[in-house]
């Protein structure tokens, strides 16, 4: 018995539309990816392990730029030695003069090498009873930790310097007990305590220090026998043509800016009879990060 033509019809167009709409979901639906791509493990680019190198060197030769301009700027109009210019030792009063002006000149320096840094990490570990000599303008005055401090006592040659880095201490801890003095380290200091200074600092002072080794043995004196002398100094390189450098411009460089910057610093410390507790040296090595105590009998 023949189907009627008009139920044959329908049929095949019921189909007609079925496909058509098979294709359509194909078209807009993708099988559903069950393996979640953030739990596949990472595989190893080539390129991002090729680009730590370059980045390691690319930081090395910003260090090396820095540096060298640095040295370049500091001796480019410095090139007189030591024996035309018969520049005395004793350099400080040259302080005298650029007090108000110290710190615009030194800040992109210090920048450039992380001197800051450097600086805050020494200085955040003053603690108890504070002596820092040779704290010219103050520059370390914000880094101070000071909860941690019972008394701090600031020590300059440099009436001028001594003043700017009172302004700024005062501005910043009101209420801490500080002491300002007009003097060489050199000389007698009131110790706070009967048994002595629980932390002593200085930074970039040995350099413009007349007989450093001897400042050394005396700050020893001025600590407690389990105090600690920090000390970020800046001397002698790890290499000869550096040094050569160094000793060619150091008397230029010490009659315009106050300081010999190529002293043997390790020399001074064995000289002093402290006892090293470490070192630790930037910049070709002549940034020097010194930790001394007193000599325990």
């Amino acid at each position: 018995m023949k189907k009627p033509q008009s139920l044959q019809s329908s049929k095949e167009t019921l189909a007609v539309r079925a496909e058509m709409i098979k294709r359509t979901q194909n078209a807009f639906y993708k099988p559903l990816n069950l393996v979640d791509p953030v739990l596949e493990p990472r595989r190893n680019s080539p390129s991002k392990s090729r680009r730590t190198p370059l980045i390691l060197g690319g930081l090395a030769i910003y260090c090396v730029a820095c540096y060298g301009t640095y040295v370049y700027s500091s001796s480019s109009t410095e090139s007189t030695t030591k024996e035309k210019l018969e520049v005395p030792e004793d350099v400080s009063d040259r302080y005298n003069q650029t007090a108000q002006t110290f710190d615009h000149e030194v800040n992109t320096t210090e920048k450039l090498m992380g001197l800051g840094w450097l600086r805050r990490s020494l200085t955040r570990q003053a603690l108890g009873h504070v002596l820092e000599v040779s704290v010219g303008t103050g520059r370390n005055t914000r880094y101070y930790d000071v909860k941690k401090c019972r008394s701090i006592t600031m020590v300059d040659q440099s009436a001028q310097m001594v003043e700017v880095a009172r302004q700024k201490f005062v501005g910043m801890y009101a209420l801490l007990l500080e002491r300002f003095l007009t003097q060489s380290a050199h000389n007698p200091i009131p110790r706070p305590a009967p048994t002595g200074f629980d932390t002593v600092l200085q930074t970039m002072g040995l350099c413009s220090t007349p007989d450093a080794a001897s400042l050394l043995k005396h700050l020893g004196q001025l600590a407690n026998p389990t105090g600690r002398i920090l000390l970020l100094e800046h001397g002698r390189s790890h290499y000869a043509w550096l040094n050569r450098i160094l000793d060619d411009h150091a008397a230029a460089h010490a009659d315009k800016h106050g300081c010999w910057w190529n002293k043997d610093i390790q020399k001074l410390v064995d000289d002093s009879g402290l006892e090293v507790v470490e070192i630790k040296r930037y910049h070709f090595g002549t940034t020097w990060w010194v930790e001394l105590r007193p000599r325990q009998e």
